[in-house]
């Protein structure tokens, strides 16, 4: 049974998944009924849209290296033209700069604040997720206020950002190296065909997890849309600014400690 969307933003449990305690989160006091918490810290926003640039420029030199739809307009020889070396170069230089950025993010885990991590590896963490989920289906539900991520945000985040991103760079690095078998990179791979079987299995799985990130790319900007229209906290607007609006009565008491 589903409920109006007005009754849903006023009916959030309090949140019992357990965050380690960090350094105090910024607060902005506009002495009014919103606050201004700084939840995305830079190097989050510096990754969200290097990584957001790198998977665009990857995906799209991707589909022409599978599928080339541009070619020489005249008969010459191809160094001239070189559409596909170029494709090829632009492709893996994006990657090296996506993997550099992936490990930094990796390392913002233990370093940021506490909006910067999560921990799935708790009943209430999946408890909560299943809740999350019949809120964006407008269905009945006990969802939480999160001023951060919620915990379907984080698990996407776990499944394509972390476990798609490994598996993209294994099968991409493998097909990168895999002309030059003896070389240090190339035995440094050599072990991916042993699990993902040949080649062209190891193409397809790396063309899957492309497409999956395109998938996640729609429902990730679809409900960050949502969040801000329906939470009118400065969803969209944070991923920028850093800074989300939250009601005074919301936000967590270790968080009400003004800059």
């Amino acid at each position: 049974m589903s409920i109006p969307v007005e009754k849903i933003k006023h009916e959030h449990p309090k949140s019992r998944i357990a965050t380690k305690q960090r350094r105090p989160v910024q607060v902005r006091d506009d002495r009014k009924a919103y606050v201004k918490i700084y939840v995305w810290e830079l190097p989050v926003r510096i990754f969200h849209w290097i990584n957001a640039a790198t998977i665009l420029i990857m995906i799209i030199t991707g589909i022409y290296i599978g599928n080339p739809f541009l070619g020489s307009i005249g008969q010459e020889e191809a160094y001239y033209s070189f559409i596909m070396g170029w494709a090829r170069y632009i492709h893996f230089f994006a990657a090296f700069i996506f993997t550099a950025n992936l490990l930094v993010r990796w390392y913002w885990v233990f370093k940021g604040n506490k909006y910067a991590t999560s921990n799935p590896a708790q009943k209430a963490f999946w408890v909560e997720t299943f809740e999350t989920l019949k809120f964006y289906l407008f269905l009945r539900n006990r969802k939480p206020h999160y001023t951060g991520h919620n915990p379907l945000a984080q698990l996407s985040y776990w499944i394509f950002i972390g476990a798609g991103s490994i598996l993209a760079m294994i099968t991409g690095y493998y097909l990168l190296f895999e002309p030059q078998p003896e070389s240090w990179f190339g035995q440094m791979f050599a072990w991916v065909p042993m699990i993902f079987g040949s080649s062209f299995t190891i193409r397809s799985w790396h063309h899957l997890v492309a497409w999956a990130f395109i998938i996640f790319i729609v429902i990730h900007i679809y409900m960050a849309y949502r969040e801000d229209w329906i939470e009118r906290n400065g969803t969209m607007s944070s991923i920028f600014t850093g800074y989300k609006s939250e009601k005074k009565q919301a936000i967590e008491p270790h968080d009400k400690q003004s800059e």
